[in-house]
């Protein structure tokens, strides 16, 4: 069957090229026995391709069933599945059959399985890999064949990481993975769904089918429809019912749509003092944000502690540390005195040594190890080099034209 056959047959609807190579894998894999894990966010239509792998396989004849993992209790779930024996629990009145066993021969859609508790997972990776299970109070081993077509809108991954998923069970549901794009991907499918969905509400509640304007289908296109396409049927429906007239404009359309912003920018962020972890909020970027400067805050107290201690700074230590001091001075005018002397040292080290010339090492004992006095040397230079220009100085040296001030108030430097 064709691509165009399927989306007639389903009601799928959209030209866009991630939708159709999702239908095209799941078209391909339908003859086949193997599992599949389809992937996307909620409200994006994964429900519609275990349906497509069924009608198209090998088990179309067969049962089909579809169960919503995170719509049963974590108590029910095994008898939900697998089934239970009489008295096995209290309530359990009579001997029940599992999904796994009403649907033997046919296709099992298990959505949101990522919410499955983990003893849960161990009896369906045993399904998966052997076809026989227990029913809960029972001790005889049922055989089953079950074609499973697993969804989760989770980051399985990351669940995987935090303990919550087996990673086992992921490899062996992830035989074909389908990925769904998101509504706010698939462009002007965006429009493409609204007319349908318009003319569908039309003929349901016998009235004229809505319109929007360009401005209205602008915003359609910007919007990030968190809901997707579930958000986007309910909005057309409300639209319909509530609008009275049937040319909606842009200001009407914002009026559904509270938490509509007008660009899609990206945030630009940093990416060596952001990890690409995704953060829930910009509250936790600023925590982020405020930890690693702390920690470079630590590494620079300790520097400060061995030059106090030692009295000099290797290469070594002036490399590790360079990046540090410069990215502090760039976010604080007036650091501690003793990191603002340090940074000076620093700097006048590193010039030092590009036109060293001295080899009488004698007299570099001799000259003096003042952090004080070599940043009143160093600030007098630059303020002669610059014929007494604060604003120069201060750049050449690489701080604040407002620390300079303090510092030749500070030292009584004439100029």
């Amino acid at each position: 069957m064709e691509i165009q056959q399927i989306k007639q047959r389903f009601s799928i609807i959209g030209t866009f090229p991630g939708l159709e190579r999702a239908i095209d894998i799941a078209r391909q894999v339908a003859p086949t026995d193997l599992s599949v894990l389809i992937t996307g966010e909620s409200g994006t239509g994964k429900e519609a391709f275990p349906q497509i792998i069924h009608s198209l396989g090998i088990r179309k004849h067969g049962p089909y069933i579809a169960v919503n993992c995170g719509a049963i209790p974590d108590g029910t779930i095994d008898s939900e599945l697998f089934g239970h024996e009489k008295g096995a629990f209290t309530g359990a009145l009579d001997a029940r059959k599992g999904y796994f066993e009403v649907v033997n021969g046919g296709t099992i859609f298990l959505d949101e399985v990522a919410e499955l508790p983990l003893s849960s997972q161990v009896r369906l990776l045993r399904v998966l890999e052997t076809g026989e299970f227990i029913r809960v109070g029972s001790s005889i081993v049922v055989k089953t064949d079950v074609r499973v077509v697993a969804a989760t809108n989770l980051d399985i991954v990351q669940a995987i990481k935090k303990g919550k998923f087996r990673e086992d069970l992921f490899y062996r549901l992830n035989t074909v993975p389908i990925h769904i794009p998101s509504l706010r991907e698939r462009g002007d499918d965006i429009l493409l769904l609204f007319r349908k969905f318009a003319a569908d509400f039309s003929d349901r509640y016998r009235m004229p089918s809505i319109r929007l304007d360009e401005e209205a289908r602008q915003i359609l296109l910007n919007y990030e429809w968190p809901g997707n396409v579930r958000q986007l049927k309910n909005l057309t429906e409300q639209l319909s019912i509530i609008e009275p007239e049937r040319e909606v404009s842009a200001s009407s359309l914002i009026q559904y749509l509270p938490d509509y912003h007008k660009s899609r920018l990206p945030a630009l962020i940093n990416k060596d003092l952001i990890s690409e972890e995704t953060f829930n909020s910009e509250r936790e970027i600023l925590y982020k944000v405020l930890f690693d400067m702390k920690g470079d805050m630590n590494d620079l107290k300790k520097l400060v502690a061995q030059i106090i201690e030692t009295g000099v700074v290797s290469t070594d230590i002036e490399q590790e540390n360079e990046g540090i001091i410069k990215k502090l001075y760039s976010t604080a005018d007036d650091l501690p005195t003793e990191a603002e002397k340090l940074i000076t040292h620093q700097m006048h080290t590193k010039n030092s040594r590009d036109d060293e010339h001295i080899t009488d090492t004698e007299e570099i004992v001799e000259e003096s190890l003042s952090l004080e006095d070599k940043e009143i040397e160093l600030i007098i230079k630059a303020l002669e080099k610059h014929n007494g220009k604060r604003k120069y100085a201060a750049q050449d040296l690489g701080i604040s034209e407002r620390t300079l001030y303090r510092k030749i108030k500070e030292y009584n430097i004439e100029q």
